[in-house]
C-alpha cells in the first residue's frame, strides 16, 4: 500500500518512500479532476451552496496537499538523489494541476453562482473571502483568455515551477561543492571555539586531519565576522557571493544566469498576457499596496532617510579600519572590522553572549512570552513520527483544548537547505464531515547544534531568527478561520504576511523579555545588567547600513520586474541601484543575484518589499505594546483577536486599524532603528 494515499493526522515520514511519490501524487490529482468535473455537473443541476460545492472542493485540494506538504518538506530537510528526482518529477503535474483548475470555466461559474446566489448575504466573512479571491484568482489564472493562450499559460507555469526549482537546486549543489580543508590551526585564529570544534568534527568526518570549513551560514558567518586570516575570508566571501554563477570557484558549473533570464522573461509574458504591463503590477494584484509608484516610493522614501546615517556609519568603519592597518577596506573585511568596531564601542559581540542563550532556555522563554501574551501554552511529544533525530514535535492548548502543533528543526545539517522558514503541513479547516482539522506547522532553522559537551548555544541574532519564525508559526497555528483558503497565513497578502513575525522580534530586545530567555548554560545565571546594556546599546550599530542593504535587494528586485525587457542584463541593474542606495561597493565578480532564491525561487517575486512594507506595520503594532506595557494582557489579546487569529478572512489595513485604531506610521521603525532624529 502507497503510504502517501492513505489518510493520516500526521505525515508518517518514516514510511514515506521515494519510489510511492510520483505514483501518489498522479493519482490524486486524477482522482481529483474527475471529482472536480463530478462536483461541476452535479451544481449545474441544482442551487450552488457551501455544502454541496465548497466543501467538498477544499476536501480534495486538502488530500493534495496532504500528501505533497511532508514530500515538499523532506526535499527541503532531508534532500537525497531519489527524493529530489521524484519531487521534480510531480512538479509539471502540480503546475499543471492549478494551472487546469485555475482556467476550469466550470468551477469558475460555481464560484460565480455562488457570489450571486442569495445565500450569499449570509454568508461569514471568511466565506465570502474565500469566494471573492477565488474569483480574483481565476482571472489572474488566465480563465478569461482564449483557448490558444491559456494552453500557452499552462506552458509557462509549468516552466516556471520547473526553473525556480532547477534554481534552488543549483544554489544548494554549490554551497554543498564548496569546503576548505585547513591543517595549520594558526590559519583560524579569531575563530569562536564552537566554529573550530564544528571545522575539526566536519574534518574527521571526511577522513581528514584538521579542520574542514564549509559554506553552511554559521560557518560562512563565523569566519567573515572573526577570521583574522584576511586571505581566508576573501576565500569565503568570493565562493559564498559566486554561488551558482558564471564567476567564483565553480565558475559556469552550477550557472542560475539562464535560468534567471527565462524566469524574468517568462514571469513578463504571463503578465502582459493577464492585461498587466509588468510581473510587478500582476504581483501587487494580490497585495496591500495599490500600485508599482508607492512601492518604489516608500522605498526610496526610507532609502533616502536612511543613506546620509549609513554613509555616515560606513565612513566612520572605514577611518576605524584605517586605524587598524588595513587602509584599504574590502568587502570581505566590512563584517570583520564592524565586529572589531562594535567591539570597541560596547565591548560585546554574538559569540560572548552565546553561552547565555542555551536553546532549551531560548526555548522557555518564547513559549513564557507566547503564553503570557496570548494565552497559549505548550506541551513536547516525541511520540510522533519524526524524520530526523533532531526534531521536535509540540503541541499546543488554550484552556486546556489542543487547537495546534508544530514541528521544530532547529539546526544545520549537509542536504539541508540554508536559512531559516515556517511552512504548512495542515490547515485549520472545517471538513465535510463535521469535524475541525487542527493546523500544524513546520518551523525551520539552521543554527550549530550541540558541540561535545556544550548544548546548542544562539548568539542573540539566532535568537530573534527564532522568534521570527515563531511568529509566522503563531499566525498560522492561532487562526480561528475554518475555511481552508484564508486560514492561518493563507490568503494573507503576502506584504502584510510579514507582520505578526517581525513584530514578535520585539521582545527579544526587552529588558523585562530578556531574563525569560537567557541564563549561563552552565551556571543559570542571567546575563549580567552590564552586558545587556551593552547588547542594547549596540542595537542599532550599522542599522542605517542593515538598512540600506534590504532596500537595496528589494529596489532591484522591483525593478527588475516592473522595467524587465528582453536582452536586460541582470547584474548590471543590480549595479545600477547599488550606485543610488549601496554604501558598500562589491568588487566586480560579486554575483549575488545568482543565489538569491526568495525572489527567484521562493514566493518574494517583486515581493521582497514586502519585508521592509510590514516592518512599518510591525514596528508600529509594537508600538502599542510600549504604550500599555509589553505583556499587558488586553493589547496581547486584542493583537491576536484582531491579527493572528483572522487569517486572510479580511483586509490586512482593516485588520491592522481595529487593533491600532488608525493607519500604520512609519515613526516607530525610524525610532526602533535609531533613524528618528
Amino acid at each position: 500500500m502507497n503510504v502517501l494515499l492513505e489518510s493520516h493526522t500526521l505525515p508518517p515520514f518514516s514510511q514515506i518512500d521515494a519510489a510511492d511519490v510520483e505514483p501518489a501524487i498522479s493519482k490524486i490529482v486524477e482522482d481529483n479532476y474527475a471529482k472536480i468535473a463530478e462536483l461541476v455537473a452535479h451544481v449545474q443541476q441544482q442551487e450552488v451552496s457551501l455544502e454541496n460545492f465548497l466543501l467538498p472542493f477544499e476536501e480534495l485540494n486538502d488530500t493534495l496537499s496532504k500528501a505533497w506538504s511532508p514530500v515538499g518538506h523532506l526535499n527541503s530537510v532531508m534532500n537525497n538523489d531519489a527524493l529530489r528526482e521524484a519531487y521534480n518529477g510531480c512538479l509539471p503535474k502540480l503546475s499543471e494541476y492549478s494551472t487546469r483548475l485555475g482556467q476550469d470555466k466550470g468551477l469558475y461559474e460555481a464560484y460565480k453562482a455562488l457570489k450571486e446566489s442569495p445565500q450569499f448575504a449570509q454568508f461569514n466573512v471568511a466565506q465570502k473571502k474565500v469566494i471573492d479571491n477565488a474569483l480574483r484568482d481565476f482571472h489572474l489564472s488566465g480563465i478569461d483568455l482564449p483557448e490558444e493562450q491559456q494552453k500557452r499559460y499552462g506552458e509557462i507555469s509549468q516552466r516556471l515551477s520547473e526553473l525556480t526549482s532547477k534554481f534552488s537546486e543549483n544554489v544548494l549543489d554549490c554551497t554543498n561543492a564548496f569546503s576548505h580543508h585547513v591543517t595549520d590551526k594558526a590559519q583560524l585564529s579569531g575563530l569562536p571555539e564552537t566554529q573550530l570544534h564544528g571545522a575539526q568534527l566536519a574534518a574527521k568526518e571526511k577522513q581528514l586531519d584538521g579542520y574542514v570549513l564549509t559554506l553552511d551560514i554559521p560557518v560562512y558567518i563565523a569566519v567573515m565576522t572573526y577570521c583574522d586570516n584576511r586571505e581566508l575570508r576573501k576565500i569565503f566571501y568570493e565562493a559564498y557571493n559566486t554561488k551558482a554563477s558564471d564567476k567564483g570557484p565553480f565558475a559556469g558549473q552550477y550557472d542560475n544566469n539562464p535560468l534567471m533570464e527565462e524566469i524574468l522573461a517568462l514571469r513578463h509574458e504571463l503578465a502582459q498576457m493577464l492585461g498587466f504591463n509588468n510581473y510587478a503590477e500582476r504581483s501587487i494584484a494580490t497585495k496591500m499596496t495599490e500600485t508599482t509608484d508607492q512601492v518604489m516610493d516608500f522605498l526610496y522614501d526610507l532609502a533616502h532617510k536612511a543613506l546620509p546615517a549609513a554613509k555616515q556609519e560606513y565612513e566612520e568603519l572605514k577611518a576605524f579600519a584605517a586605524q587598524q592597518g588595513q587602509s584599504d577596506l574590502q568587502a570581505w573585511d566590512v563584517s570583520y572590522y564592524s565586529e572589531k568596531l562594535k567591539q570597541e564601542r560596547y565591548a560585546i559581540s554574538q559569540e560572548e553572549l552565546r553561552p547565555w542563550f542555551p536553546l532549551e532556555k531560548v526555548l522557555s522563554g518564547l513559549f513564557e512570552i507566547a503564553q503570557r501574551l496570548f494565552s497559549v501554552t505548550f506541551q513536547a511529544d516525541q511520540s510522533v513520527d519524526l524524520y530526523h533525530p533532531d526534531v521536535r514535535f509540540y503541541r499546543v492548548f488554550r484552556d486546556g483544548e489542543e487547537i495546534a502543533a508544530f514541528y521544530m528543526d532547529l539546526y544545520a545539517r549537509a542536504k539541508k537547505r540554508g536559512g531559516a522558514w515556517m511552512d504548512v503541513c495542515r490547515s485549520r479547516r472545517r471538513m465535510v464531515n463535521g469535524e475541525l482539522q487542527k493546523p500544524v506547522a513546520y518551523l525551520t532553522c539552521n543554527f550549530n547544534g550541540p558541540v561535545a559537551d556544550k548544548p546548542a548555544l544562539l548568539t542573540h541574532n539566532e535568537v530573534t531568527t527564532l522568534f521570527h519564525e515563531f511568529g509566522h508559526g503563531l499566525h498560522h497555528m492561532l487562526t480561528q478561520v475554518e475555511e481552508d483558503a484564508v486560514s492561518g497565513i493563507a490568503g494573507v497578502a503576502w506584504d502584510a504576511v510579514e507582520l505578526p513575525s517581525q513584530f514578535l522580534e520585539n521582545w527579544c530586545w526587552e529588558k523585562d523579555a530578556i531574563p525569560l530567555m537567557s541564563g549561563h548554560y552552565e551556571s543559570g545565571e542571567p546575563l549580567p545588567d552590564a552586558m545587556l546594556e551593552k547588547m542594547l546599546a549596540a542595537k542599532n550599530f550599522q542599522s542605517a547600513m542593515m538598512m540600506v542593504r534590504q532596500l537595496e535587494f528589494s529596489i532591484f528586485d522591483f525593478k527588475i520586474h516592473r522595467d524587465f525587457a528582453p536582452g536586460m542584463d541582470i547584474h548590471a541593474e543590480l549595479e545600477q541601484v547599488r550606485s543610488q542606495v549601496a554604501v558598500i561597493s562589491p568588487p566586480e565578480f560579486n554575483r549575488f543575484e545568482c543565489s538569491f532564491s526568495h525572489i527567484f525561487a521562493g514566493g518574494y517575486a517583486a515581493g521582497y518589499y514586502s519585508y521592509k512594507w510590514a516592518e512599518v506595520l510591525s514596528a508600529d503594532a509594537f508600538s502599542k505594546f510600549e504604550e500599555d506595557g509589553i505583556f499587558n494582557v488586553e493589547t496581547g489579546n486584542a493583537f491576536r483577536e484582531h491579527i493572528l487569529e483572522k487569517g486572510g478572512s479580511e483586509e490586512p489595513m482593516e485588520l491592522f486599524k481595529r487593533f491600532r485604531g488608525r493607519e500604520p506610521k512609519v515613526d516607530a521603525l525610524l525610532r526602533h532603528s535609531g533613524l528618528a532624529a
